[in-house]
């Protein structure tokens, strides 16, 4: 009867779960719409990012449910190739130097996590420590690519993983999670604002780009002069001084949260930060074990870092990545004897 009764309560607890996630992202879908209608934006873009997420971690779901290791070490090497594969992810003007540094970054971070996720879900010895060599090598990649960035993603992902096997209480993990994509967001905002010390803000300046911090602080004022409906979706290369200089303009600030604060308001900001909520309760009330929904946690916090000081998100393969790996470390496997991660 407990058994049964625990049982009962998982579901109603995923249900909650899932009821919030087709709200967040519906909210996600519509807001966008409203605010092109108003400014005669360009909400395409959006529309397919919260696409790509939903359709990812669809598939997560239902593949993490059949194959529990397969799928996220499979999913690791398709990260794995995307990255490679580089400028050919997605091509087109919007695949500028700053933006190809953050996809391929965010790529491995996810690859890395798909890997330490295999590695947590499989009880053969000879296998995990295959899957372990693989995040391992994943980390390597990234300084093969000439990406320290992607190197120093997922390597920060492999140290969580190691550590998540250590965490026994998943609650706390998860809040220190958030707490880290909330110092990342506060900093990129203080940037934006100016309001940091000379020292800071100059060592920053100068890791950043003097262009990128330039591209930050127009979107904040954009941010403050249309605080209720944003610019509208798509138009910050229209509004922005700072977006076209340079050789290969995208029209984009860089940093997700100021582009959803810039172009869809105050709305868009809480909407975005809302997703990134519900991914960590979806992960808090997973059946999986608490190594694997921590891992993955971990891996979508540092893609989170990653997309508030690039352009991570505006990829289709970065968004589709973000909600399968979210829906394989959320997955009940349904094969016998299978363990639950």
């Amino acid at each position: 009867m407990m058994s049964a009764a625990g049982t009962e309560a998982d579901i109603d607890r995923r249900n909650v779960s899932d009821a919030w996630g087709v709200v967040v992202l519906g909210a996600c879908a519509v807001w966008p719409l409203i605010s092109a209608t108003v400014r005669d934006g360009r909400p395409e873009g959006v529309l397919l990012a919260v696409l790509a997420v939903a359709a990812g971690y669809a598939a997560g779901r239902m593949s993490g449910a059949l194959l529990p290791v397969a799928a996220p070490c499979a999913g690791a090497l398709a990260g794995l190739g995307l990255a490679v594969a580089g400028p050919h992810v997605a091509p087109g003007p919007q695949f500028t130097s700053l933006g190809h540094a953050g996809a391929v970054a965010a790529l491995l971070a996810l690859a890395t996590g798909g890997a330490c996720c295999a590695a947590w879900a499989t009880p053969v010895p000879a296998l995990r420590l295959g899957l372990w060599t693989l995040a391992a090598g994943i980390t390597v990649a990234g300084a093969a690519l000439d990406s320290a960035a992607g190197c120093a993603a997922s390597a920060a992902v492999l140290l969580c993983s190691l550590a998540a096997g250590r965490t026994r209480h998943r609650g706390a993990g998860v809040a220190g999670l958030a707490l880290a994509a909330v110092l990342v967001t506060g900093t990129v905002w203080a940037v934006a604002g100016n309001v940091l010390p000379a020292g800071p803000s100059s060592a920053l300046e100068g890791l950043l780009t003097s262009h990128r911090v330039r591209l930050w602080r127009d979107a904040l004022r954009l941010a403050h002069r249309n605080i209720a409906l944003g610019a509208g979706p798509g138009r910050f290369g229209e509004l922005s001084g700072s977006a076209s200089d340079t050789l290969a303009p995208d029209g984009k600030p860089h940093s997700a949260p100021l582009q959803q604060a810039a172009e869809l308001g105050l709305v868009g900001g809480l909407l975005l930060a809302a997703a990134f909520c519900w991914l960590l309760y979806a992960l808090w009330r997973s059946p999986r074990s608490t190594p694997v929904a921590l891992t993955a946690g971990a891996a979508l916090t540092v893609l989170a870092a990653v997309a508030a000081v690039g352009d991570a998100l505006s990829f289709t393969t970065v968004s589709a990545g973000a909600g399968l790996l979210a829906g394989l470390a959320t997955a009940r496997p349904w094969a016998a004897g299978v363990p639950a991660g």
